[in-house]
């Protein structure tokens, strides 16, 4: 079997750099929808969720420089066009969203979402013994498990 340099199977590595383009994909949206209900949030929890949001928008950021360096790491090339971006996208695309509700839900699906693909992605580099994605998909499944239960305990509905 041929390894690349990190003594990965190279076409294994392969399929892990497509899988997490989709990834990048997905964050790229989800980051987005973010960036729209930080600016578009009304109502009298403004101030809390306003604030919120973008902490969580400059999580995704830096998440998302960390999945394309990892696609680069394991030999890929990130996708890095709003084209590619939708093309390989799951999640959905929140609209003139200005609700607290509706964007808090927003949200919790997209990181519901993101989970599931995180995961399948955990199972298919630990096939491999990637370590590197193993350890990155397992950081972000933490944080992000996390995240969903605070935003559900704020909608006052259980997991």
């Amino acid at each position: 079997m041929k390894t690349n340099i990190l003594g990965l199977p190279s076409k294994d590595a392969e399929n892990i750099a497509n899988d997490l383009n989709g990834l990048l994909s997905n964050f790229q949206v989800y980051y987005q929808n973010l960036r729209g209900i930080h600016w578009n949030i009304r109502g009298k929890r403004f101030f809390e969720l306003h604030v919120k949001f973008e902490e969580l928008y400059n999580d995704a950021q830096l998440k998302i420089d960390e999945i394309a360096e990892r696609i680069l790491t394991v030999g890929g090339k990130p996708l890095h066009t709003f084209e590619d971006y939708l093309k390989h996208n799951s999640l959905k695309v929140g609209k003139d969203i200005s609700k607290d509700d509706e964007a808090v839900n927003l949200v919790v699906n997209s990181l519901s979402e993101l989970l599931k693909i995180e995961r399948e992605i955990l199972n298919k580099s630990d096939e491999i013994s990637d370590e590197g994605t193993n350890s990155m998909m397992s950081d972000f499944i933490k944080e992000q498990e996390k995240t969903i239960w605070m935003m559900k305990a704020w909608l006052e509905e259980k997991i």
